[in-house]
């Protein structure tokens, strides 16, 4: 980490010094027509794009702004625009593993600042730095979203429960070694940087439905749930209900692509409102 700056300098994207390979440009064409397919205008399809871009090149480069503008119909800028806006999207060359620990209020005071300080001196690099291998990439984050499990690390966005200084840098040293490492939730291994930004980009690795899914402290509030009967207002069985007193009452019940009954009378009213 450099001595003048805690963080990694934001350098701009790189120029398209060196262009796509034929094959590369084939398949990235055929991607992105996938991609596109899925929208009704162009530039929706942009943030799977960009992903898609890192699943390539490892990070968004020039030349990976310039093959998505064209293909939008954008500009550069605005494609940059974007591409800059959001951290996942990468400036510089991202490592193979992303660690990313989570200094948030809760997981800070379970331990996750002492986890990163830790792991960044074991690893002699800092905030959005990357190991001379190329191998991880370690950043400070918000919220990993799993703060029943705190402290929580994620590698490559895979959750790590419950973690220590020492259990932490020891996914360190194993993703840096070439090893098979499985997460606490989700699929048997932790998949490489580009492997999971080809996922992003909406193509199935088909490891949806590997390992747990979610743990128990997850769980804890269903199962109680469960146990007293309760219902979120608006479930299925709310919607149910109210189509029954609406049949009751003599009302017709809902056809299928109609709203239910509560939706049904407001739309009555305002078309009498339209009438008047």
């Amino acid at each position: 980490m450099s001595a003048e700056s805690p963080l990694h300098e934001k350098t701009p994207l790189h120029a398209s010094a060196e262009p796509y390979t034929d094959e590369q440009l084939a398949q990235l064409h055929a991607d992105a027509d996938a991609i596109v397919a899925r929208y009704p205008q162009k530039r929706s399809a942009l943030l799977p794009m960009l992903h898609l871009i890192q699943s390539v090149d490892g990070y968004i480069t020039g030349r990976g702004v310039t093959f998505c503008a064209e293909k939008l119909d954008l500009t550069d800028a605005e494609v940059s625009g974007v591409a800059t806006f959001y951290t996942q999207y990468k400036r510089h060359p991202n490592g193979d593993y992303t660690i990313g620990v989570c200094t948030n209020t809760l997981c800070a005071i379970m331990g996750g600042d002492q986890i990163f300080d830790e792991l960044s001196e074991h690893l002699g690099i800092g905030h959005d730095e990357t190991t001379p291998d190329g191998r991880i990439t370690l950043e400070r984050v918000e919220c990993n979203a799993a703060c029943d499990y705190a402290p929580v690390v994620m590698a490559n966005w895979e959750f790590f429960d419950y973690m220590t200084p020492e259990a932490t840098k020891q996914v360190a040293d194993d993703l840096r070694a070439g090893k098979d490492v499985r997460p606490s939730r989700g699929p048997n291994k932790v998949c490489t940087f580009k492997q999971v930004s080809r996922t992003l980009a909406g193509f199935s690795d088909g490891l949806a439905d590997e390992g747990v899914g979610a743990g128990p402290a997850s769980l804890e509030g269903l199962k109680v749930a469960k146990q007293h009967n309760w219902t979120a207002p608006g479930s299925a069985q709310d919607v149910d209900s109210d189509d029954q007193a609406t049949a009751e009452a003599g009302g017709r019940q809902p056809q299928p692509g109609e709203p239910h009954s509560g939706a049904e009378g407001h739309g009555t009213a305002e078309s009498a409102k339209g009438d008047n």
